[in-house]
């Protein structure tokens, strides 16, 4: 049976918590010992990497640093912009991220070097993406800002909300800065880029966690406010985040992401329905996965996980069929918050992608391709840790109304989309779970 109480002091997902825990540990001693090497190399004369070493010093550190503290900036403009004008922002955010991807694509393609080239052509392929997405969401935009907007309104009850993405960012940044320096050591120690791709994993973990820590963090908050009416300290929340419930920060920042691009993927084989029964046949084993992994597994489990204390996989199973016994499944599947968090993540990687880029093709063109992509990861990194609080905050809105839908703190935002829905005047993308055909 699922635990209920609000109080609950037992640690979620240990074995994840220490799997983590010795990654972590792991890391930081890699990293440390990388920066000995690097210095080392550096103070060897006769050292052959010496020179590279150098030229990644000068030409390298600087816009690492300054694509950190670019992201940073925009990670707060991002959030503060959405908060003030949630119905400007979302339709903003749709295009602004399509002119900025792909005014990074071209800029790389003007290089005309292969590897800015083939960066370069990634960016446009994916503004088209993006501007055809923006067309297709259209008639969402619409509930999204009401739903933002309603969702937002507690944040102004808690004005040290913000203070545990201030912190994440700030651990962000020093972890970012060492991290760039190991980087610069590896080039002196064997096999340079197996070892480059393990710090770049061990830095997408990090910073995901640290993401779901602010979301933990604001989603206590938000959920005790909404189930209760209770005054949370952001401070405790914060704390409990790090301690109790960081094991299923942990794992569902392993496989959260995932979830989510298989969501995508479902959508796409969707698109397919209709077509030869050969070319669908794989597509149905794949969707029969589906249904399980979002029973199981899904980003509304934060919102559990933080009032109640549950484990990662009965959050996501008691979140679901409270979605189910409300009949929201469609509203959820078409929920656009996730994505928007997504695209302002890859808008300020765009960003910092054009400052950096036309900065060391000044200084060390070489260099081009690989500081363009660092500083595209650093920005999208950065700014989905400050976007997690809006997330969250729509999150505990869903997941709040699903669990007493006639509390008074709800409007009837959600009530009213379900009755268009059932009467067939509204329009929804559902996820599929499985083809009709084959469920026949």
């Amino acid at each position: 049976p699922s635990v209920t109480t609000l109080n609950s002091r037992r640690f979620t997902n240990k074995l994840a918590l220490l799997l983590y825990l010795v990654h972590k540990v792991a890391a930081i001693a890699l990293v440390c010992f990388l920066i000995f090497k690097g210095i080392q190399g550096l103070i060897d004369g006769s050292n052959p990497a010496k020179r590279k070493e150098e030229r990644v010093l000068r030409y390298l550190l600087p816009q690492v640093e300054a694509a950190s503290l670019l992201s940073i900036t925009l990670a707060f403009a991002w959030q503060k912009a959405l908060r003030e004008w949630p119905q400007i922002m979302v339709y903003f955010i749709l295009w602004c991220t399509f002119f900025m991807s792909l005014s990074a694509g071209i800029l790389l393609i003007c290089f005309q070097k292969p590897a800015t080239d083939g960066v370069g052509v990634c960016f446009i392929a994916f503004a088209i993406g993006n501007g055809l997405y923006a067309c297709w969401v259209s008639q969402r935009v619409g509930f999204c800002y009401k739903v933002l907007l309603k969702s937002l309104e507690p944040v102004d009850k808690f004005r040290d909300l913000n203070q545990p993405a201030y912190w994440m960012l700030g651990a962000g940044f020093l972890w970012m800065s060492l991290w760039i320096l190991a980087v610069v050591g590896a080039l002196n120690f064997y096999y340079p880029a197996l070892v480059i791709i393990a710090l770049l994993l061990s830095l997408c973990w990090t910073t995901e966690v640290m993401r779901n820590v602010v979301n933990l963090t604001v989603s206590r908050v938000i959920a005790l406010y909404y189930l209760r009416g209770m005054q949370s300290n952001t401070q405790f929340c914060f704390q409990r985040a790090l301690t109790r419930n960081l094991g299923s920060a942990c794992l569902g920042s392993l496989f959260v992401p995932a979830i989510e691009a298989m969501r995508i993927i479902a959508r796409g084989l969707n698109l397919l329905e209709g077509e030869d029964e050969f070319m669908f046949s794989c597509a149905h084993c794949c969707l029969n996965v589906m249904q399980s992994i979002f029973r199981y597994g899904n980003g509304w489990a934060y919102v559990q996980i933080a009032a109640y204390g549950k484990g990662f996989v009965r959050a996501s199973q008691d979140t679901w069929a409270l979605f189910e016994r409300e009949e929201m499944e469609p509203i959820v599947d078409s929920d656009m918050m996730s994505a928007i968090c997504f695209l302002t993540g890859v808008c300020s990687g765009s960003i910092c992608v054009i400052v950096v880029a036309a900065w060391t093709a000044k200084v060390h063109q070489p260099f081009t391709a690989t500081i363009s992509l660092l500083a595209f990861f650093i920005g999208y990194l950065m700014t989905r840790i400050a976007m997690a609080l809006p997330h969250a905050c729509v999150s505990c809105y869903y997941v709040c109304y699903a669990e007493d839908p006639k509390n008074r703190l709800f409007d009837k935002t959600i009530k009213e989309r379900l009755e268009l829905i059932k009467a067939g005047r509204d329009v929804v993308v559902p996820t599929p779970r499985v083809p009709r055909r084959f469920t026949r």
